[in-house]
């Protein structure tokens, strides 16, 4: 699977940004999607997941610190994957990563060690 993601850049506080997450190479494996950010010096968080991404237990969970402000959604004609951020505050700086993986543990979808295909990053800067 390959995962290239878009839309990052430098946006004022309060401000709106809409990450995009364009993947190939689906394998039915494919069982969840996640968004997951890492600041300076932090490690990896996971922001936003998908689990069960093509199944009828479909599940969506987020992180605490962007519940009400951040929406994740999917979009399976095109294969891609969203995350809507609105209310930017500058402690949402760093780079978002979207990775996909296997089914896991219900309630570990936010767990970055689950996942194996991971994009290469795209910069989002509140400030």
């Amino acid at each position: 699977v390959q995962l290239v993601e878009s839309g990052g850049g430098l946006v004022q506080p309060g401000g709106s940004l809409r990450l995009s997450c364009a993947a190939s190479g689906y394998t039915t494996s494919t069982y969840c999607m996640g968004w997951f950010r890492q600041a300076p010096g932090e490690e990896r968080e996971g922001v936003a997941s998908i689990y069960g991404i093509w199944t009828g237990d479909r599940r969506i969970a987020y992180a605490d610190s962007v519940k009400g402000r951040f929406t994740i959604s999917q979009d399976n004609a095109k294969n891609t994957v969203y995350l809507q951020m609105d209310s930017l505050e500058p402690d949402d700086t760093g780079i978002y990563y979207c990775a996909q993986g296997p089914r896991m543990p219900a309630g570990q979808a936010l767990g970055a060690r689950w996942y194996s295909s991971w994009g290469q990053g795209t910069q989002v800067t509140v400030s």
